[in-house]
């Protein structure tokens, strides 16, 4: 007969192991001789439990069946296969009547059954059948398989994308915060120190870890509106008056609307816009009060008194920590949310002073 010559050889050039299960040496032998001259490598046995050992050992391409056996029966065989060798095509012979249990091999998974005695016909087409299914099965596999290698390794080139377009996005926060912090006149990283502040007073209310990347970079960029403001007014050693009060008070809005069409700025914009809210409600530009003021801009809040108390300014000299704290304590409740006070005051003095140390980093 015609048949495909790929199901004759595996990939290393061999012939296809052929493994035929029978307690009937007639029936086993005359299949092996017919398989054996058309090319298989044949091996034969009489019971289920030895064909287990033999597939171990052997891995055959193909094996041969019966159903009904002394001892363990071909379904016990075929369940075994199925769970231990995935790969291994299954062709299961059956008596004429038994058609019930030929069905039920299917089901679990045999790719074929014959009615013994088996017409030689018949016997090569199952065979090529079977070996056809099993190698495009295998090709399916292999696919799957490089499909998720591919899948892992451009997942992560991705994440080492998205890792070094961070790395980027920080290094340009940095930057740009320097340069406003230079502007202003402003003395040791005074927007990177009130970072600082905030990522620990964050950390003490149990803020997730996946919120404080947007409220360190709020907290970083909360006087980029102060672009808009000019020299003349922010630079002003003595007191303003109130038209310079005015557009001095802009700044949160412009910063807000510089930040808010950067995608992942959206949330550190809200920070920004909120900066100057107080907590009983008297600050600007919205007036809100209480939670209506976003927990990152209420964080800021304290962070950003804490600094300008603790720093010398060109119009006086600094309070110390001590000081800075007990005046943040006092105006609890009022300027400042109450909650964010505690962690503060659970943070200490001495914390403070550590953290006021230490170098910024990017989350």
């Amino acid at each position: 007969m015609n048949r495909d010559p790929s199901t004759l050889e595996p990939d290393d050039g061999t012939a296809m192991r052929v493994l035929i299960v029978d307690d009937d040496a007639v029936v086993r032998d005359a299949i092996g001789m017919v398989l054996t001259d058309e090319g298989y490598d044949c091996q034969t046995t009489s019971g289920a439990e030895s064909a287990l050992d033999l597939v171990r050992d052997a891995d055959p391409h193909l094996v041969i069946s019966d159903m009904k056996m002394p001892g363990k029966d071909g379904l016990w065989l075929l369940d075994r296969l199925r769970r231990e060798r995935p790969d291994t095509a299954v062709v299961m012979l059956t008596a004429y009547g038994d058609t019930e249990a030929a069905v039920e091999c299917l089901r679990r998974g045999a790719t074929d059954y014959l009615l013994k005695p088996p017409r030689t016909v018949d016997l090569l087409r199952a065979i090529d059948r079977a070996l056809s299914r099993r190698r495009d099965e295998r090709a399916r596999e292999r696919y799957r398989t490089s499909l998720q290698r591919t899948v892992r390794e451009k997942a992560t080139d991705l994440r080492r994308a998205l890792v070094e377009v961070e790395a980027a996005y920080n290094s340009t926060l940095y930057a740009l915060v320097a340069a406003l912090d230079a502007r202003e006149q402003e003395t040791g990283d005074h927007s990177q120190r009130v970072g600082r502040y905030t990522l620990a007073l964050a950390d003490r209310l149990g803020v997730p870890m996946s919120e404080r990347h947007d409220i360190f970079r709020g907290a970083l960029l909360h006087d980029i509106g102060k672009i808009g403001v000019p020299d003349a007014i922010l630079l002003k050693p003595g007191p303003l008056d109130p038209s310079e009060w005015e557009e001095m008070r802009k700044h949160p809005q412009t910063g807000f609307n510089i930040l808010k069409s950067i995608g992942f700025l959206r949330i550190p914009a809200d920070i920004v816009l909120s900066h100057q809210e107080r907590f009983d409600g008297s600050g600007y530009p919205r007036g809100l009060g209480g939670d209506r003021i976003p927990v990152g801009a209420r964080i800021f809040a304290i962070a950003d008194a804490l600094d300008a108390m603790s720093s010398d300014r060109p119009y006086r000299k600094s309070l110390g920590f001590a000081r800075a704290i007990e005046e943040i304590a006092r105006q609890s409740g009022t300027q400042f949310d109450p909650q964010v006070v505690e962690a503060l005051l659970a943070i200490g003095q001495a914390g403070i002073e550590t953290i006021a140390r230490l170098e910024t980093r990017p989350l």
